[in-house]
């Protein structure tokens, strides 16, 4: 289990992209399929294990009902608020960055799994204004050139493949008010969104290029058309069901022309195919209405083509730029049009075009100057630009890899915003330098750590930015190590023990007797004994122990797991450990292929303990601080058609296993803690948000607010001073003072005191009757953003309600008696 009250155990969950420095070497690789496992697959493969598919019906009802309960916890009492813990110095992966042409100060960013945020002052500061909506990962930012009011935001990233892609979007979502307030224009089936383009004279005309669902073929691909700003849809290119639209730009002198890419791009469980002969540049001249596919002097229709992107020049528009990468991702080549598109040809490649590796598929970005048709940037694992239309390219000095998206303003075109996975760099000269902006707080966590000696110190693994640390404030955070950070433990008793974990397992310290050919988890699980912080643990498919403090190792297993791999991407590996402090004797052991298995003899003979348990990838095993045959299973994945518990608990040594599920949300739980001091009361980490239960499950409830819609991927607790952090993927950490939580559940009434609210739905007036005397009561009305709406004195026996001058909708509502809560829950209202 994690150290609460002597030690920590973190196992970090979610997986991250690391470049596999892959190159052609003269002879071109070809692979319909990717081989290599981990990055690419890891977060969606725990996700869709074993069916094969996120069920996004189940996740969209439990978000929606997730929204709902949260702004029930805005009114409740006694409910702890989490405090932002940093970091907003690193950054995090940025996905998109936008401007309008009529101001150098105001920018908005796309978080790849944070939301947007917007910058008034030229990126010294940054607000989130995306939070409410119920997709925090973008695709694309698109702002109206004849309004810098009009902001459209498409959800869903469409980097296919890429590690830290998390959930499909929700569709494209639109303001008039610079991102004050959103509102949903549909195209939810759509999933991801490549691109948006808007029509340059008229803002109400928005083209979308849609990829449509990652792990699924459907009819929702291709490129979307509205001229009534977002009021209806109509889908104008559609290739085919494997087929989606990835890129788009509008001719601004032109707006009738209209140039779109196309992307073939499957995946399964087991394998991916990132290329195909449907993979073309399209044109159309008549606004979208129909569309010619270009080919002269362009690279051949096959099934080796990949993804591209394209871009032309706002005071040249007859000069454009296609970036092409083949099925695997190496660079295919870079072409040029001079005629509108007309024809054709390669210049030179940057770097030879190393610098896509053999993930081109990960960017997909070329941009030109706005204003010299010879300035052309693009991404990759760094920004190269070219000054005289191609025929040379230098790297610009940005701070971090994996580039994908460059800015270039209009008005001065020596601003330069590149959007990477570190988050926002900003050049005033043109790319010679470039500053990091800070104040966003868009980290992608894997794992969360307190040192216990010194609360003030946490730690955590994060995607493509290494193992990271603060010693106090939410601006000084810095990297420990490097990769792609996961798992992060701290010796509670000699601080200047760190244990670091980076990508398939690679310990900071000693490997000594670990077999480097073991298969190991893109996120390998590391454990402490909690009664001998000497005494480490670590698991690949079987599970060794050090009592060095890792100096050297020993195995005290074999396979733990069912041993079986699926398709091309490797199964069977551990996920998850826990050691007994009742008896450190008794380990459990999770797996990424659903198995769990216990000993009770420090690893002499294992017993299978998955009876009872449903076929899911095993997130956490949490043995019971006082009791060595209770223990908790935690697991991701969703249910096909039956209902689908996430929470188990055990009291047998695993010989059986009873849900404790109750009201959860049925989304995947990431963690669990039992917490020492009242070993009834359990959190757990899910991917919406942290949940706790007073009863061992018997019902739960959202813990806290102020903490974003967003995954949250690994919970820990300090218990002597009840801090409890919680690390987020996407929008960095945050922290709890659990001494002011209640164990009150605001739905239930209080006090003995029954409350009967009817009718509900109400119109015009409800009744609220109360079972005995109450004193100064009183009920309150709130919308669904907590604004207080109406409220109304009330007594004992039968009190008839009449909301005056307020309009139908949903509402939430508060009954306090002397100022304590005894009933709050949602009324469906009707005005007269």
């Amino acid at each position: 289990m994690k150290r609460i009250f002597t030690i920590f155990l973190i196992t970090s969950i979610f997986f991250a992209i690391l470049p596999f420095h892959l190159f052609k070497n003269g002879q071109k690789r070809r692979s319909i399929t990717i081989q290599e496992p981990g990055p690419k697959s890891w977060f969606l493969s725990q996700r869709i294990y074993p069916q094969g598919k996120i069920n996004y019906e189940v996740y969209e009802q439990a978000i929606s009902e997730i929204m709902e309960e949260r702004q029930t916890q805005k009114i409740a009492s006694g409910v702890p608020v989490w405090q932002f813990a940093g970091p907003d110095n690193l950054g995090g992966r940025v996905s998109d960055v936008e401007m309008h042409s009529s101001s150098q100060e105001r920018i908005y960013v796309g978080a790849a799994s944070g939301g947007v945020f917007k910058s008034t002052d030229a990126g010294n500061t940054f607000v989130p204004i995306f939070d409410q909506q119920p997709s925090l990962s973008i695709g694309d930012i698109a702002i109206a050139p004849s309004d810098a009011n009009i902001l459209y935001v498409g959800t869903g990233e469409a980097n296919g493949g890429g590690g830290s892609v998390t959930y499909d979007g929700a569709g494209v979502f639109k303001s008039t008010d610079a991102g004050s307030t959103w509102t949903s224009v549909g195209l939810s089936l759509t999933r991801n969104v490549g691109r948006i383009a808007i029509d340059p004279t008229d803002p109400t005309r928005v083209f979308v290029a849609a990829m449509g669902d990652l792990f699924g073929k459907g009819p929702d691909r291709g490129i979307y058309r509205t001229t009534n700003g977002g009021t209806t849809w109509q889908k104008v290119l559609f290739v085919n069901d494997s087929t989606g639209g990835i890129d788009i730009v509008i001719n601004p002198q032109k707006p009738d022309t209209i140039f779109a890419t196309t992307w073939e791009r499957t995946r399964t469980p087991d394998n991916e195919n990132y290329g195909g002969s449907s993979s073309n540049i399209y044109r159309s001249v008549d606004g979208g209405t129909t569309w010619t596919i270009l080919t002269s002097g362009l690279p051949d229709s096959s099934p080796n083509i990949g993804r591209i992107g394209i871009d032309l020049c706002a005071s040249s528009p007859n000069v454009l730029y296609a970036i092409h990468a083949d099925e695997i991702g190496y660079l295919d080549g870079i072409y040029k049009s001079t005629n509108n598109g007309n024809t054709w040809a390669q210049i030179n490649n940057p770097s030879g075009g190393s610098f896509y590796s053999s993930y081109g598929w990960w960017f997909g970005r070329i941009r030109v100057d706005p204003t010299n048709s010879s300035v052309v940037y693009t991404g990759g694992l760094s920004v190269y630009k070219s000054t005289n239309g191609g025929s040379s390219w230098s790297t610009i000095d940005n701070t971090h890899v994996d580039n994908h998206g460059v800015y270039v303003h209009p008005q001065n075109p020596n601003l330069v915003l590149c959007a990477n996975d570190g988050g926002l760099d900003i050049s005033t000269n043109g790319g010679t330098s470039c500053t990091k902006a800070d104040g966003l707080p868009i980290m992608q966590f894997y794992s969360s750590e307190i040192n216990f000696l010194n609360t003030s110190k946490l730690y955590g693994g994060s995607q493509d930015n290494g193992t990271n640390r603060t010693l106090g404030t939410v601006d000084n955070w810095y990297q420990i190590g490097g990769g792609d950070g996961f798992q992060v433990m701290v010796d509670p008793t000699n601080t200047t023990y760190v244990y670091t974990l980076s990508q398939y397992g690679d310990l900071n310290t000693s490997m000594s007797g670990i077999s480097g050919s073991d298969r190991k988890n893109w996120s390998t699980p590391l454990a402490m004994n909690p009664l001998n912080p000497k005494s480490i643990y670590y698991g690949s498919y079987r599970l060794y122990k050090s009592m060095n403090r890792s100096s050297s190792w020993s195995a005290i297993s074999t396979d733990l797991t069912k041993g079986t791999t699926n398709g091309n991407l490797i199964y069977g590996t551990l996920t998850t450990i826990s050691v007994s402090e009742a008896d450190t004797n008794v380990i459990y052991v999770g797996a990424d292929d659903g198995n769990v298995k216990v000993t009770t003899n420090n690893g002499g003979t294992w017993t299978t303990i998955t009876s009872g348990l449903p076929n899911r990838w095993i997130t956490r095993v949490a043995a019971d601080p006082l009791n060595a045959g209770t223990a908790y299973v935690t697991l991701s994945g969703y249910r096909d058609n039956e209902y689908l518990p996430h929470v188990f608990r055990t009291t047998n040594f695993g010989s059986t296993w009873q849900s404790i599920s109750s009201n959860l949300p049925q989304i995947p739980v990431n963690d669990i803690i039992i917490d020492p001091s009242n070993t009834s009361t359990l959190y757990v980490a899910t991917d919406a948000g942290v949940y706790y239960t007073t009863n061992l499950g018997g019902t739960w409830q959202v813990l806290g607010t102020g903490l974003p819609l967003v995954v949250v991927t690994d919970i820990t607790l300090h218990d002597p001073t009840r801090l409890l952090v919680a690390a987020t993927y996407g929008r960095s950490m945050y922290k709890a003072d659990l001494t002011t939580l209640t164990t009150s559940t605001p739905e239930v009434a209080q006090n003995n005191i029954n409350v009967n609210l009817f009718p509900n739905p109400a119109k015009g007036f409800f009744h609220v009757e109360i079972s005995q005397e109450i004193k100064n009561g009183e009920i309150t009305l709130y919308d669904l953003k907590g604004e207080k709406v109406f409220s109304s004195s009330i007594n004992n026996g039968s009190n008839k309600i009449q909301p005056r001058e307020i309009s139908s909708g949903v509402y939430l509502y508060k009954i306090v008696s002397e100022g304590s809560m005894i009933k709050g829950g949602k009324i469906v209202f009707s005005a007269l």
